[in-house]
Formats: C-alpha cells, sequence, structure tokens
C-alpha cells in the first residue's frame, strides 16, 4: 500500500466547516482564556490548533511532551481521554497558568476528554457524558436564543449514554433517537434523515465515551468539531462569570442529579465467553432488585427492538429515572455493565449507585 495524503483542500474545506458550527451569533466572548491541549502524541495537533487560532483564541498552551505524533506513547501509556492519567500532565500544566480548561483528543482525534477548574482552582475530570450534557445543553440554548432551532429538531445517542440526554433534548423541544452502541449507528441516523430531506434537523449527537458530534459533515464522531464548540462554550460562560463546573452543577439542580458509571468484569479464556452468556441469560430470565429497587421493566435488545439490529444487551429500568444497561463488549472478555441513577442530591445519587453496583457485582 502506497500512502496517499489528502489534499490541503480538504484540510481546508473541514476546518471552514467547523468553524461554521459555532453558535455564538453576535455574542461577544474572552477569547484570552488560558486553554491547556494536548494531542496525545496522536493526530490532533495540526487540525485543532488551526481551527482555534483561526478562531481567535490566544492564550492556547500544548504540552510539549505529548505534541508530536509518536506510536510508542512514552508519556502516556494509555493515550485514551476518559482517563485521569492521560490528562494528568495536561492537569501540571494547567496549574501553572491556573487554566480554565484542559483539552484532550485521543491519537486518532475522534474523542475528546476535558478537565475544568472550579472556583478553588482545582481541576476535575469530566465523564464523556458529562462534556456531552454540558455541550447538548449549550448548542440547544444558543440556537433558540439566535432562532436557528428547527422546527422537529433531533439528538441521537446511545442506549448507554445518560437518559439525561433525554431529558434535556425534551426541554428544547428535541426528539431523542437512542441507537446501539457504536458511532456508526448515529450516522446511519443522519443518513436515514438526509434521505427524508431532514438533515438540518439533527442538532447534536453524542456517546458517553467522549464521543460528540454537532453537524452532519461527517458521519462519525469528531474531536476537531467537539474540541472547537468546548472552547467556545467555556469561553462564552466564562465571559459570564460561569465556569464549567458552576454550569454543570445548575444542570444537575435542574435536571436532578445524575449519576453515570461503567463497571466492567474480566471473564478470560473460552470459559469467559460461556460464563459471560450465563449470566446475560440468568439477568434475562429472573428480574433482580438492584438498589433496593424492583426492576419496573426489563428491555431485551435481542429480540431486535425499536427498529435496532438485535444485539445482546440488557437494559433494566428502575423506579425513579434509574437504569443499569448490561452487555458483553464486542471486542475482548468483558461484560460492562453501565449504571445511571438521578436522585434529589449528589450524597444520594452516589450511595445509590454505589449500591446498585454492589448488587450487581454479587
Amino acid at each position: 500500500g502506497r500512502i496517499k495524503y489528502i489534499s490541503e483542500d480538504i484540510c481546508e474545506d473541514f476546518i471552514q466547516t467547523i468553524k461554521g458550527q459555532s453558535v455564538l451569533g453576535d455574542a461577544v466572548i474572552d477569547k484570552s482564556i488560558p486553554i491547556i491541549y494536548t494531542p496525545l502524541n496522536g493526530t490532533g495537533l495540526k487540525p485543532v490548533l488551526s481551527v482555534l487560532r483561526e478562531c481567535g483564541y490566544s492564550n492556547i498552551t500544548v504540552v510539549e511532551e505529548q505534541k508530536e505524533p509518536d506510536g510508542n506513547f512514552p508519556t502516556c501509556p494509555y493515550p485514551n481521554p476518559e482517563i485521569e492519567e492521560a490528562l494528568a500532565l495536561g492537569i501540571e500544566y494547567a496549574k501553572k497558568v491556573k487554566a480554565a480548561l484542559v483539552l484532550a483528543t485521543d491519537p486518532d482525534c475522534d474523542r475528546v476528554g476535558i478537565a475544568i477548574k472550579d472556583s478553588q482552582d482545582r481541576y476535575e475530570l469530566l465523564t464523556g457524558n458529562e462534556t456531552g450534557l454540558l455541550l447538548l445543553d449549550y448548542i440547544c440554548s444558543r440556537r433558540i436564543a439566535l432562532g436557528t432551532m428547527p422546527k422537529t429538531p433531533v439528538v441521537a445517542k446511545t442506549i448507554v449514554t445518560s437518559d439525561m440526554g433525554e431529558r434535556i433534548a425534551a426541554r428544547y423541544g428535541a426528539e431523542t433517537i437512542n441507537v446501539l452502541t457504536g458511532f456508526k449507528f448515529i450516522g446511519e441516523q443522519i443518513g436515514i434523515l438526509e434521505a427524508e430531506k431532514r438533515e438540518k434537523d439533527f442538532v447534536f449527537a453524542f456517546e458517553e465515551s467522549c464521543g460528540y458530534l454537532s453537524g452532519t459533515y461527517v458521519r462519525d464522531k469528531d474531536g476537531v468539531g467537539a474540541a472547537f464548540l468546548i472552547c467556545e462554550m467555556c469561553a462564552y460562560y466564562s465571559s459570564m462569570g460561569i465556569n464549567l463546573k458552576d454550569k454543570l452543577d445548575g444542570l444537575y439542580g435542574a435536571y436532578g442529579f445524575s449519576m453515570d458509571r461503567l463497571h466492567s468484569y474480566k471473564f478470560p479464556g473460552a470459559r469467559g465467553f460461556e460464563k459471560m452468556n450465563r449470566i446475560m441469560n440468568g439477568f434475562r430470565r429472573t428480574p433482580v432488585a438492584l438498589g433496593g429497587m424492583k426492576t419496573e421493566t426489563i428491555i431485551d435488545y435481542q429480540l431486535g427492538i425499536h427498529g435496532l439490529p438485535k444485539s445482546n444487551v440488557l437494559k433494566f429500568v428502575l423506579a425513579e429515572g434509574c437504569s443499569v444497561v448490561i452487555r458483553p463488549s464486542g471486542r475482548e472478555p468483558i461484560l460492562k455493565t453501565y449504571i445511571s441513577v438521578c436522585t434529589g442530591s449528589r450524597e444520594e445519587s452516589r450511595r445509590l449507585e454505589a449500591e446498585i453496583a454492589a448488587d450487581l457485582q454479587r
């Protein structure tokens, strides 16, 4: 195989298209907020910096040790923007300049992880769900303010992504389409909208593993577009004296304290696969009580429901907006459980999540 490079004009079109995703309108924002960016020794450096600099973000510091592409990832053995270790060096940089935001794109630059500073100058890594909820609310609220919200807006997310996304979308009059895990299924939904001449109805899509998309220009998660919108959102709120931590707490106050956690269990070897199947079938046969709550509904995606392809996934709908999704990983012998709880307080959500996790483990 000969290496084939895309031409500069495709790259330029891509960057201009992303700049067109802005939902600022005439709002004047402080683009000099200090931002730390790391491409985690991957491919993000050129496109991310190009789009941010062209849009006037003037105070970006790149993590020097992770700047150049290097498949050995010398300072970050596991370059996954969902985990603390991947952003550790960026956070060190951030502490020195009191940066508002730490931005990390994964090696192929389709996912973004962020850490944000609270009013006590502490840095907190957000989950993919939390970043997605912030972006969803920001994009919807700005598009309504600008009068650019479509009449029948559509938001897409995967079935293991926070249920709170659906509540936020509903408040802005948007329909939520839930798809199986894998962003290709979100791309497929955009294709369906396009065939119905409704492509412009698409507003935003996200998945809990740090994948986001605000336009229909690609049919996959896009780290460049997400990095651009995250910086815009951060600067927009910062200009009003609001940090992203406060904004997120405000959303929790309005929609209930959502906590979404992934717990994975390993089952190595050929026996492992058999055991995972036994566990899945056991759950299918016997509705369980989790965290002291009865299962109200079992949604079995193996039956090919809601117009989705058949898939070995179970969702237990518990009381009061709580749910658990269980599925074997497609790639490795791991059983993944996604717990979503929503209560009146952060402490209560934490306690309930821990209780459900302990019950599941048993």
